[in-house]
């Protein structure tokens, strides 16, 4: 009778016990829910890699601002742009290896690669290139390589530079536009003339109103000094990056890359059809007033 009893006041202690269990246990015995059949479901992704200069890559491209606001979360956008590239040693220090490895990682619906090169590519440099034969038989080779990895090259012609004699742009990449627009004839490849269509823009607003799009205003003080040398005495800590800003004509600062990114989105819907699902796409993207 006492064990009895004993059990029966032991009863409401168990039943706390097991309320004060976490969850996990208390369902322990339960067996899971089957996961439903329509989760996960498959997604398409696609992917965009920019190649090419510094007019394309961060700090100074329209590169940055194309990836964040004109391309939707179904398509990776990689910039792989870098300043003061040309097209010939862009391929000699093997970042053109690097992208086409990019374009060969598997599952993706489809790949793209928007190739620019052509301003470091004019003499009067050691990374130029000759114009009549080296210039298009390395953009030939773009294309080339591009499709063996499985990619759709899309050539862009040189964005143009913001320097004007009176009032008129002078338009000094015109013949590395023509040269990628006969190869992009020549093999079939989808064509942006981003050089026409800049060109225009830049001449209808004029000098004044084309150089806000520069990095910094106009007789500012160039950054992105190198930092002194640490002292024997201080913490050896590895310096972060400082951007080379400053004010020129042919780099973009935040204003030139949104206007110039806006107009990219809007040629490639029109020149790649099928990439206009992963476009966002500004109808009619503004551009500074003349004279302002």
């Amino acid at each position: 009778m006492r064990t009895g009893t004993l059990a029966v006041r032991a009863l409401p202690l168990l039943a706390a016990t097991l309320l004060a269990l976490p969850v996990p246990f208390a369902v322990a015995a339960q067996e899971a829910p089957a996961v439903p059949p329509e989760f996960p479901r498959d997604i398409r992704p696609y992917k965009i890699i920019l190649v090419g200069d510094s007019t394309t890559a961060v700090i100074g491209g329209w590169g940055p601002s194309f990836c964040a606001q004109h391309v939707s979360s179904f398509a990776a956008c990689l910039n792989l742009a870098r300043g003061g590239r040309s097209s010939r040693t862009y391929m000699q220090e093997r970042s053109w290896e690097l992208a086409l490895n990019e374009a060969k990682v598997p599952n993706y619906g489809r790949v793209w690669v928007l190739i620019q090169f052509g301003h470091n590519d004019q003499p009067g440099n050691t990374r130029s290139t000759e114009l009549a034969q080296e210039f298009p038989g390395y953009i030939r080779r773009y294309v080339e390589d591009a499709r063996r990895a499985g990619a759709v090259p899309v050539l862009v012609t040189p964005l143009t530079r913001r320097m004007f004699e009176g009032d008129r742009l002078v338009n000094d990449l015109e013949p590395w536009a023509d040269a990628v627009r006969a190869i992009a004839a020549e093999t079939g490849a989808p064509l942006v003339d981003l050089n026409a269509t800049s060109t225009a823009a830049v001449q209808a607003m004029g000098e004044a109103a084309a150089d806000r799009f520069a990095q910094l205003p106009r007789g500012s003080q160039a950054t992105g000094q190198a930092p002194p040398a640490a002292r024997q005495t201080d913490v050896n800590v590895q310096p972060t990056v400082v951007p080379k800003l400053s004010f020129d004509r042919t780099h973009l600062g935040r204003e030139g890359a949104d206007y110039f990114a806006a107009m990219m989105a809007r040629l490639l819907a029109d020149a790649v059809p099928e990439m206009r699902g992963v476009l966002v796409v500004e109808p009619n993207p503004s551009a500074p007033s003349r004279g302002q």
